[in-house]
């Protein structure tokens, strides 16, 4: 992986351990006294309440296949025996005891003991008279005699950094307004309709006064209407699961259930998913299941065993970013995950999951030298549980969420990453085709005097593209580490790196596969990405042509919307087709996209010399419209040769019987249709 990733058990700062710090909550200012109970001590209230997890539920806990996990662990606010108060309850199985402990008791962990649910591991707890807003957390013995003072793996929400408490919120106060979109959700076939993603860090794409981050509530209009004006029909977020480690970017997760604190709380982010939704835009989360921080107050060692992960590094840790792995193999794990996915779904109206790092979690010598993994069962390199997990998460997603996307992120060439598990693939919807992103930026990268020498490298994509259903990224990772932005890669002058953006972008839209372009890529800045600021949204103010760049992008945008043949045959042979791929020496590509019942004619010139009376075959006889010119002079473009209709001529070309001829434009690309009768 390229992405930034934080520095493990150190990146959070607040440690929650063996009982170094009994609060953990950042507000009270004196230090609670420390417990002395013993762990096997008579709580005489312990059997006050009846337990409020059933056994049925406990079973399917235990086995892995409790879809609604979420509701029974962690916090909730209930009515037992007529009294009001918050239920807890917690996977401990390796704990001597258990309390529950929060600002309702001064951090005591003598005053409210947990009692064990027979053999299933879970400790409960009904504590009345507290409700939402209540700060908790679960004090643990181990077996050993220590201490463990832990944050709730189903917590609902968590305290803003450097604080680490879980929060109990009503987690049913929020009245959706998206019934339509909703209803309509089940009935879709994402394969075969527009998917345009916006990908974005909520952090950095836009902020207030004093470099003040933005709330999902001043956020959502002002996003909602941005990705809508430019044609977008998603929004894809970097992961708003709760992270101690801002740098990270959210991919060291340590609140798997909770939106992060950063930007408001869980119902303004329902509220924003809201928003998007009745605006019809769709919402994707980028997921980690792969790994997880070292921090001492969350999931590592929980019950003072490696419970959530492994206890072999060879096994159990990232070496590259000091996280840990998951153990796939523990049921309660598996289900710990699986129910995670569909909670985002479920509870937050999210239409999509892009799961990161797939890769990492397929094989089990991912980084690692010689003598540094282990071997699966039958000698393999192949991690035989994870891949049992990802056609697991995969199959319930799809049947209980259906319309709802799976996306991996996966840079391997792993077969049927996208065939469905039960013809021996992994599931998912669609797959990052991470080879496209690396040969396309490799090829506009090059001076245009040499890319007769590369065409080959734009479009040997299309030798693989059927083998998966893909999804195209030009994403955050393209423009982090030194890499630059899209723009400041493109060679030549301000005008031809604007002309080759342009150029790639209208490539990057009519070719086959689901389309993702990363925020700001449409102003294009100077500078590469950084999440401690806002996008460098006055560029467009001081640079007409800039501008102009982003007014192109929402034509780019609108056209893809506006004609199926770009996507609704995107993962179909028949969806397209060579014009001519082999003219190298005027670095020219010409192509089809069709749906069966229209034709869209896509021209690319490569390079900054204008073509005049280049000639094409083309797929039907008949006068041809431009919907499209790259160069036009309103798009910050030359204008040298523009042209609006053009008619075939009965001349025989490329295997066509009728053929026009065009004037291409530099560094410009035509797209082109049958004009309507």
């Amino acid at each position: 992986m390229s992405r930034k990733r934080g520095g493990g058990s150190g990146s959070s700062g607040a440690r929650g351990g063996d009982g170094e710090d009994r609060r953990r909550s950042g507000r009270a200012s004196a230090a609670p006294r420390r417990t002395t109970h013993e762990p096997d001590a008579v709580d005489r209230h312990a059997h006050q309440f009846a337990p409020t997890i059933g056994e049925v539920d406990l079973h399917l806990f235990n086995e892995g296949t409790h879809r609604r996990l979420w509701r029974m662990l962690g916090a909730h606010l209930r009515e037992v025996d007529g009294v009001q108060g918050v239920a807890f309850a917690v996977w401990a199985p390796n704990a001597r005891s258990a309390s529950v402990v929060g600002d309702f008791c001064s951090w005591d962990g003598n005053a409210w003991p947990m009692r064990p649910l027979g053999s299933s591991g879970v400790w409960e707890r009904f504590v009345p008279g507290i409700s939402s807003g209540t700060l908790y957390k679960f004090e643990l013995h181990t077996r050993e005699g220590a201490l463990r003072l832990k944050s709730d793996p189903f917590a609902f929400k968590m305290e803003q950094h450097p604080g680490t408490a879980s929060i109990v919120v009503d987690e049913d106060a929020y009245q959706w307004q998206d019934g339509e979109w909703m209803q309509r959700r089940p009935h879709r076939d994402p394969a075969r309709e527009p998917m345009l993603a916006y990908e974005v860090h909520l952090g950095s794409w836009a902020r207030g006064e004093g470099d003040r981050m933005l709330s999902y509530a001043e956020i959502a209009p002002r996003l909602a209407q941005h990705v809508k004006a430019l044609g977008f029909t998603h929004i894809e977020l970097l992961p708003v699961s709760e992270h101690p480690f801002y740098g990270s970017w959210g991919y060291q997760v340590s609140g798997y259930y909770a939106p992060t604190s950063r930007y408001g709380s869980p119902d303004e982010f329902r509220a924003f998913v809201d928003l998007m939704h009745q605006q019809g835009i769709g919402v994707l989360l980028d997921w980690v299941p792969a790994h997880f921080p070292k921090d001492d107050y969350a999931l590592r060692r929980f019950d003072g065993s490696a419970l959530f992960e492994h206890e072999d590094p060879r096994l159990g840790e990232h070496p590259d970013w000091g996280t840990l792995i998951f153990n796939y193999g523990r049921n309660e794990v598996r289900n710990f995950l699986v129910a995670n996915a569909l909670y985002w779904l479920r509870e937050y109206h999210v239409d999509g999951l892009r799961v990161d790092a797939v890769a990492s979690m397929l094989y089990l010598d991912y980084s690692r030298k010689p003598g540094e993994w282990l071997r699966n069962e039958h000698g393999g390199r192949e991690n035989l549980q994870a891949i049992s997990f990802l056609r697991e998460m995969n199959a319930v997603v799809h049947a209980e969420e259906p319309g709802c996307v799976t996306i991996a992120e996966e840079s391997t060439d792993w077969p049927g990453v996208t065939t469905p598990a039960e013809h021996g693939g992994l599931g998912f919807s669609f797959k990052w085709n991470m080879g496209w992103m690396h040969d396309t930026l490799l090829y506009f990268g090059k001076d245009p005097i040499h890319r007769r020498h590369h065409q080959d490298t734009l479009t040997f994509a299309m030798v693989y593209e059927y083998s998966e259903r893909f999804v195209m990224p030009l994403s955050h990772d393209e423009v982090v580490h030194l890499k630059g932005s899209l723009y400041t890669r493109m060679p030549g002058d301000h005008w031809q790196k604007l002309a080759n953006l342009r150029l790639l972008l209208t490539y990057m839209i009519t070719r086959p596969g689901k389309k993702l372009l990363f925020m700001g890529t449409e102003i294009a800045p100077e500078l590469e990405w950084n999440h401690d600021t806002s996008l460098p949204w006055h560029l467009t103010a001081h640079d007409p042509m800039r501008e102009q760049l982003v007014q192109f992008v929402a034509r780019l945008g609108a056209l893809y919307n506006e004609r199926p043949a770009l996507w609704r045959n995107d993962h179909a042979w028949e969806g397209f087709k060579w014009i001519d791929v082999s003219d190298r020496d005027n670095s020219v590509l010409s192509y089809v996209r069709c749906d069966g019942q229209e034709e869209v004619v896509v021209v690319l010139n490569l390079t900054p010399v204008p073509r005049e009376h280049y000639r094409i075959g083309m797929p039907t006889a008949g006068e041809y419209e431009v919907l499209l010119d790259s160069d036009a002079s309103h798009w910050g473009g030359s204008g040298t040769l523009p042209v609006s209709r053009v008619t075939t001529q009965p001349s025989p070309f490329h295997g066509f019987p009728q053929s026009v001829t065009l004037s291409l434009p530099p560094l410009g690309a035509l797209v082109m249709m049958r004009a309507s009768r």
